[in-house]
């Protein structure tokens, strides 16, 4: 097999190349930048940006699938650069896949896309994608696992994964920047703490998008289709954020702030930034606040029956596996 992976430098993209890599199948990535750990590995590197088309399209001549992991990600930017990214890079890649008589295309999509800002506890691939997104991300995520979805036909097979929470060694994101906040004493526990939401350790959601594409062909039961991907183990997301900590000696966060607060500081927040243009994330925005305080963990029955996906890691071993690695780079340190 030969299998060109959009963002194979990234911690999930890369994950994914690994495995594909201890099969002996060829592997190529399509990056804007260029990763060491990917020569060492020897991958083949191709630099271009996913908005250009021809460099989309040739990236993927010669190739029998493609895993589409790239993507713009955050919580705030600009609308049009997450728009050319996952929505127009998106219409590149299946556009390029066609053209090139590519049969097989897994994306990573978000359960984010489904997302409205309430409790979502134990819902299913049956949630629909609401009316209004409040971020980009979800928002453009949304548009392109439809373009996907829509792309399914008797000569291409797509299928769309849903990993929430991206965990683990490597890392560069998600926990490091809750870390990072409570360790400077930024962090604020947003509600009463009671809140439920899924994980999905690193080394399962790269297991999950081999699971999808060994089953995808043109015309396949699960081509088509969206699926969410965890651990199948919700937990408390404070009580977890307080384990971490405790596992890499630090304190626990001890100051909240109530939802409703939360949410108004994000307007306000999001309002400074947009009229002064500020790039950086703001301390703030209504979707963090959102996430931080409400339920939102997914049923994986649909993956387990039709993909034969299991997580294999739980989350104390997963701590585990974390913790020493945070503590090998050498960021250990007390939080305010």
């Amino acid at each position: 097999m030969r299998v060109l992976v959009t963002g194979g430098g990234g911690f999930v993209g890369n994950a994914i190349v690994n495995r594909l890599g201890a099969r002996g199948w060829k592997v190529a990535s399509f990056s804007r930048g260029f990763y060491p750990d990917l020569e060492s590995q020897n991958v083949e590197q191709i630099q271009g940006d996913l908005a250009d088309r021809e460099a989309v399209r040739k990236a993927c001549q010669g190739r029998d699938a493609v895993v589409h992991v790239a993507a713009r990600a955050g919580i705030w930017g600009r609308h049009r650069d997450f728009h050319q990214t996952n929505v127009e890079g998106t219409k590149n890649v299946i556009e390029a896949c066609r053209s090139e008589r590519i049969d097989r295309l897994v994306y990573t999509s978000s359960p984010s896309v489904v997302m409205d800002g309430a409790d979502q506890n134990g819902i299913d691939e049956a949630a629909p994608y609401p009316d209004r997104y409040l971020a980009s991300y979800p928002e453009t995520k949304a548009q392109a696992e439809r373009l996907i979805l829509a792309a399914a036909d008797r000569r291409l097979g797509t299928v769309s994964l849903r990993p929430h929470l991206i965990w683990g060694p490597g890392d560069r994101h998600l926990l490091p920047k809750i870390l990072e906040r409570a360790r400077s004493g930024r962090l604020r526990q947003v509600g009463p703490g009671r809140n439920r939401v899924d994980f999905t350790y690193i080394d399962d959601v790269a297991r999950a998008h081999l699971l999808a594409l060994d089953r995808l062909r043109p015309g396949a039961s699960i081509s088509g289709k969206a699926y969410f991907i965890s651990q199948d183990d919700p937990v408390s997301l404070w009580g977890f954020i307080n384990r971490v900590l405790q596992a890499i000696g630090s304190s626990p966060v001890q100051r909240r702030i109530s939802p409703t607060a939360a949410y108004a500081l994000g307007t306000v927040c999001e309002t400074v930034y947009r009229c002064f243009g500020i790039r950086h994330d703001p301390p703030m925005t209504r979707f963090l606040a959102r996430s931080l305080a409400t339920a939102h963990w997914f049923r994986i029955d649909a993956a387990k029956r039709e993909l034969g996906y299991r997580p294999e890691t739980s989350i104390n071993e997963g701590l585990k596996h974390f913790a020493n690695w945070w503590l090998q780079q050498g960021k250990g340190g007390k939080a305010q």
